[in-house]
This record gives C-alpha cells, sequence and structure tokens, in this order.
C-alpha cells in the first residue's frame, strides 16, 4: 500500500467518526423542550421535567411541581449527582426516546444534567404511563351525538389514556373525557379519540385513547397531576 493510500484511509476514519459525533449531537438537540419522566436505574419514577437549553451533551431539566412538597426538596437538596433514565416522547417523529445521564440540582425545580445521550428509539409511545381506577364520564362531542356515559379511567399520560366502558366505541370515534385526578381540584376534561378496542368479557369494553387539540397548559396540568398522584402514592406506601 503506497503512503498516500494510508494517509488517506487514516483521514477518512476521522472524518467519519467526527460526522458521527455530529450527528449525535444534532440528534440531542431536537429534543430540546420535549417532556419527560426522570426515573432511577431501578425505573422507579423521580419527577416529570422539560428537557431544556441542550448543548451537546449537556441539558437542564425543568421540574413540573406546583408545590414545594417535603420530598421534592430533600430530593433536590439532598443529591450531589444522580445516574438518571429519561423517557420521553417526540411528538414530531412521533417516536418513543430513551435516554440516559447525570443529574445535579440547580436552582428551584431545576436540574442540570451531563454525559446525556439516546441509548434507544422506538416506534411506540414510552412516556410513564400512571395506571388509576377512577369513576370519569365520557360527553358527547356535539349534541346530536349518544348522551353522556360512565366510564372508568384505566390508566393515563400525557398523550393518551386508558378507558373502560359498558357502552361500545370504534377506532376513530371521538368525545370528551371528564375526570378528576384529585379530589382537591376540578375536573379536567380532555378531547379524544380512540386508537385500540379491546373486547373484554360480559359486555365490557377497554379503549386506548390519544387526546387532541392540547395546548402547552393543558400538557403541563396533565404532567403536574400524574406527578401529584404518583408522589401520594410513594408517601401512602
Amino acid at each position: 500500500m503506497r503512503l498516500f493510500d494510508i494517509f488517506k484511509k487514516k483521514g477518512d476514519e476521522d472524518t467519519s467518526g467526527r460526522d458521527e459525533r455530529i450527528s449525535d449531537i444534532k440528534a440531542l438537540e431536537m429534543y430540546s423542550g420535549m417532556r419527560v419522566v426522570v426515573e432511577t436505574p431501578e425505573e422507579q419514577m423521580l419527577f416529570i421535567a422539560k428537557l431544556e437549553d441542550l448543548k451537546g451533551s449537556k441539558a437542564r431539566l425543568r421540574q413540573y411541581s406546583d408545590a414545594d412538597t417535603e420530598e421534592d426538596l430533600d430530593l433536590h437538596q439532598a443529591t450531589e449527582h444522580m445516574f438518571v433514565k429519561i423517557r420521553g416522547y417526540n411528538e414530531r417523529e412521533r417516536k418513543a426516546v430513551l435516554m440516559e445521564g447525570i443529574i445535579t440540582p440547580g436552582q428551584k425545580h431545576v436540574w442540570e444534567i451531563d454525559e446525556l445521550k439516546v441509548t434507544r428509539v422506538e416506534n411506540e409511545r414510552a412516556f410513564f404511563r400512571l395506571n388509576t381506577d377512577l369513576d370519569a364520564v365520557i360527553l358527547p362531542v356535539a349534541e346530536s351525538d349518544e348522551g353522556r356515559q360512565a366510564c372508568k379511567l384505566l390508566n393515563i399520560s400525557i398523550g393518551g389514556a386508558g378507558i373502560g366502558s359498558e357502552h361500545r366505541y370504534y377506532k376513530g370515534d371521538r368525545f370528551l373525557l371528564k375526570v378528576s385526578m384529585l379530589a382537591d381540584r376540578p375536573p379536567s376534561v380532555m378531547f379524544c379519540e380512540v386508537l385500540r378496542v379491546i373486547e373484554k368479557k360480559d359486555a365490557w369494553f377497554e379503549y386506548g385513547c390519544q387526546f387532541l387539540e392540547l395546548t402547552e397548559a393543558d400538557q403541563e396540568q396533565i404532567a403536574k397531576d400524574i406527578s401529584v398522584v404518583q408522589r401520594k402514592r410513594r408517601e401512602g406506601m
């Protein structure tokens, strides 16, 4: 092999490595603003946050919290640094994004994250889904639709919900879901579309629904409610 070929091969390899690093940085930056669940390595939820200010392998997590709970304060004050797993959903690509990194406490409700990297991207939603068993009501979108129907909220995430009902719906049906996540707060109303139908025994149906037309404020409120319910459950253990 000629000397020129050796140098050319080495130069090509260096360029390829640099291109891969640039690609990784761009891949991370496209997730800025994504809502994520921050978990321990054992997949216990710590908090829900917004991923912000992505620069290379560094970023900030702005924790959703509408109250300075003792648990939140203890976690923020006692933690020097912690390895965490991060789960989110990229609305633009419609893919689940799994990440990991090391967090350290910053300002109030803010965490600095370093050594951030994407570990997996999947063609499914991976945002934290809270299992529930709450009474809820399905309301018609228009007056000409069938009347209100009692149902059960089986689970909920920022992107959608699982609903159980004796009433028959079909894929593509749309309705309003009214439910109180917390006893001391007014009920929330979400516009839903049925994506999946599972027929159970004894005339019982379970529906996988996605939320439609949620505003930024709506999504933040759902994230806060999920976080508060999860915290109350941990406190009750």
